[in-house]
């Protein structure tokens, strides 16, 4: 699509932006995923995240990062009546690219299990599955163990 516009995600997207996520099947959401953990995510990572414009209107987004390591992408969404045109794609595309010129060399994606339009959408675009690897995750707050 040629008339689609690729921007630098900025706070000011995030009414539509989060919108376009709490819309989106498969997205998972948490309180890290708030505007205020957001412009935090944004000020450690920028011009690593995008939008995608058409006439203004978004219809798509994708929130990018890295740890000085790896990258890593977060909440790729794409509106129901703009896909398979490509919007996801480019998105990824820039995505990868300024992870390539700020020196990292790889990249990772969490999907759900379930998932298996967004496993094949992956899979599609060469990204391969890591079957040796289990993630696991604590919530910091919730957990006594630690404390």
């Amino acid at each position: 699509m040629t008339d689609i516009l690729y921007q630098n995600m900025e706070l000011a997207d995030y009414p539509e932006v989060s919108a376009l996520w709490k819309s989106t099947e498969n997205i998972g959401l948490s309180a890290a995923d708030q505007i205020d953990q957001i412009e935090r995510f944004l000020v450690r990572n920028p011009v690593l995240s995008f939008v995608a414009r058409q006439n203004r209107r978004l219809v798509g987004a994708v929130l990018c990062g890295h740890d000085g390591r790896r990258g890593a992408i977060y909440h790729l969404a794409v509106v129901d009546t703009h896909r398979r045109k490509g919007i996801g794609r480019q998105l990824v595309l820039r995505c990868l690219q300024a992870l390539q010129s700020a020196g990292i060399e790889r990249c990772h994606i969490h999907v759900y299990a379930q998932n298996q339009s967004g496993i094949n959408f992956w899979q599609h675009e060469s990204w391969f599955l890591r079957p040796e690897l289990v993630l696991l995750s604590i919530d910091i707050d919730k957990n006594s163990a630690y404390s």
